[in-house]
């Protein structure tokens, strides 16, 4: 069994795929092709807002956004301390500071009564991340930034699918990130991200910025990147992106399914009010996390952990000053939840496996 199973994406969609990549290599425009400027439309148009502009990776999308708003040396940007390395990554690698706040105990994301005490006159922007696929309270972070003066830039690296109240990940903060990384629940087959945006100023920007600064070729406004999106893995999106809505809701119904068959022997995810889930990953808390993983080995179910070692107990970010402790919700997350085998083509025996196991394993962990 497979954690994510893309071999099986591929065999389901493989004519549509094959014949969108011979397309681009018949027609040569390896780099910005015309199947660029086509996802972009149709994935602003998915999300609901007036632009897409695709770049090479998700990190890269949340660096082009900061640049993009003039964020740099002396200023702050609030993060949480429970995600992948990228989101403060790119503060630092825009000369930033990253702040850290902890994050909601039920869905692992950023705990909103906490920003107010880490706002300071230099904090510029704020960077929630809509973790495992579902998204934060980007309406009420919104209104505080509003009132701040600061800018919101959801990651929405695991959520590009999932609504708030009616509104998809991607579509409700002034700027918005997304990674189309291949194990996420919109994947190509290598690097690959994207923003989005409805201000013109910012759109502009970050087009420019994400190659080489340049409004145009041999005139360049900006300090910018090669960031620029493959069309090959454009035309991979392209043709699975009619199948994303029924993957969506393939990944609801197992996330669902395994919520109902679990919610006896382990906490299983907690969706906030108005919120949908993509299940970027089905994430379980058990207190003897490395107990149970092993005997889910021993029955050969994959596992993942994300994410074991908080930021701020990563040695890049030791100059930040934050003690253990700072943050007990990450630090107690970092040390239980565990990730089971997730995506669209699961089937239901292969879940009602990995279920059994998992209840096997916890009776193993308590005796």
């Amino acid at each position: 069994m497979d954690f994510i199973d893309l071999r099986a994406q591929y065999s389901a969609y493989q004519s549509e795929i094959d014949e969108a990549i011979a397309n681009v290599l018949s027609h040569g425009r390896f780099i910005m092709g015309p199947e660029v400027e086509e996802l972009e439309m149709q994935l602003a148009q998915f999300v609901g807002v007036r632009y897409c502009i695709t770049v090479a990776s998700g990190t890269d999308s949340l660096e082009i956004a900061l640049r993009a708003l003039g964020i740099g040396p002396g200023d702050e940007v609030i993060t949480v301390p429970f995600t992948w390395i990228s989101t403060a990554e790119a503060i630092r690698l825009v000369g930033a500071t990253p702040v850290f706040v902890d994050i909601d105990a039920e869905t692992y994301n950023l705990d909103i009564s906490k920003v107010h005490d880490a706002i300071t006159p230099s904090t510029k922007a704020i960077i929630p991340v809509s973790l495992f696929g579902q998204m934060a309270e980007l309406e009420v972070l919104d209104s505080i930034a509003r009132d701040s003066g600061i800018v919101v830039i959801e990651d929405a690296a695991q959520s590009f699918g999932a609504a708030r109240d009616g509104r998809r990940s991607c579509g409700i903060s002034e700027i918005s990130s997304t990674s189309f990384f291949p194990a996420k629940p919109f994947g190509c087959f290598g690097d690959g991200g994207a923003l989005f945006t409805n201000d013109d100023e910012h759109a502009a920007a970050m087009r420019s910025i994400r190659s080489h600064g340049g409004e145009r070729r041999h005139h360049h406004t900006l300090v910018g990147m090669n960031g620029r999106f493959d069309t090959i893995q454009a035309a991979v999106l392209l043709a699975k992106f009619p199948h994303f809505p029924s993957e969506v809701r393939r990944r609801e119904e197992l996330g669902k399914r395994y919520s109902k068959l679990l919610e006896s022997y382990c906490e299983t995810p907690k969706i906030a009010k108005g919120n949908s889930h993509v299940y970027g990953q089905y994430t379980i808390r058990v207190p003897e996390r490395d107990a149970f993983q092993g005997a889910l080995k021993e029955r050969g179910i994959p596992t993942a952990v994300y994410y074991p070692k908080c930021l701020h107990q990563q040695p890049v970010f030791r100059s930040l000053g934050y003690e253990l402790g700072r943050f007990p919700v990450s630090e107690q997350a970092s040390r239980q939840v565990l990730s089971l085998p997730m995506h669209p083509l699961l089937s239901e025996d292969d879940q009602n496996r990995v279920v059994m196991a998992v209840k096997e394993a916890i009776d193993i962990v308590k005796s």
